[in-house]
């Protein structure tokens, strides 16, 4: 079961990119635009992890995190901030806060110190290595491999190929894996999508391995393993 983040801030923008960048990383993900309001989600529904920003309207940061930590001693704050000072990184620390970010930071910086606090909690870990069949991709180092075969991935390609590696079997809308992979950016009448699959798909077969991107006809795609008709449908969706 997929580890649950409470992500609160003040800027309904860091707040978008933060959550889709968490549930593409595997994570289920509530968010909270106040202090009183993280104190009642957190409070009704445990999360595994809090990101708190310090610097949030009415009651701040630092005072959300002195009531969390007062109520539950265990659970693993992580806080950001645009202060760079050491007595505001004392300050925070001393709320209970478990770790401290700088604003703006790293995404991958995020989601490793993410890790750290679970692991250090008692909490089940990402796994370092995604597996389907015989693809296996490593998201810490981007190490993809096929069987024995490496893989070299443009940093598109990767990012869908991961997309798809987090929800094996599902089936993906063309609209869902644009939101996940491209976010913001807007292409009017394009097959954006279908171009980079084909590429993807290439590189996966180059040596005449199994399809395991399926096209799912008037709806998207699916990780999955190809059944006959799958088979017999590879040479018309190329």
């Amino acid at each position: 079961m997929a580890e649950n983040v409470l992500v609160v801030d003040d800027d309904p923008r860091i707040l978008s990119m933060m959550r889709r960048g968490l549930i593409f990383a595997g994570y289920a993900v509530e968010t909270a635009e106040t202090g009183e309001l993280a104190l009642e989600n957190a409070l009704d529904a445990l999360p595994d992890v809090v990101i708190l920003d310090v610097g949030l309207p009415g009651m701040d940061g630092l005072e959300v995190c002195r009531r969390l930590r007062a109520a539950e001693p265990r659970l693993p704050i992580l806080l950001l901030t645009a202060r760079d000072r050491v007595p505001d990184r004392v300050a925070g620390l001393d709320a209970g806060a478990d770790d401290y970010l700088l604003k703006p930071f790293a995404f991958d910086e995020l989601l490793a110190r993410i890790r750290a606090l679970l692991r250090r909690s008692g909490g089940s870990e990402q796994p370092e290595t995604l597996t389907f069949a015989d693809l296996s991709l490593n998201p810490v180092t981007h190490e993809t491999l096929r069987g024995e075969r490496t893989i070299d991935l443009t940093l598109t390609e990767y990012q869908l190929l991961e997309y798809f590696m987090r929800h094996p079997r599902q089936v993906l809308s063309r609209d869902r894996i644009h939101d996940a992979v491209w976010g913001d950016t807007f292409f009017p009448e394009s097959n954006v999508i279908d171009v980079h699959v084909k590429r993807l798909r290439e590189k996966l077969e180059e040596e005449g391995e199994p399809r395991l991107i399926q096209t799912i006809r008037g709806v998207g795609y699916s990780l999955r393993q190809a059944t006959v008709a799958g088979r017999s449908e590879r040479d018309s969706v190329r």
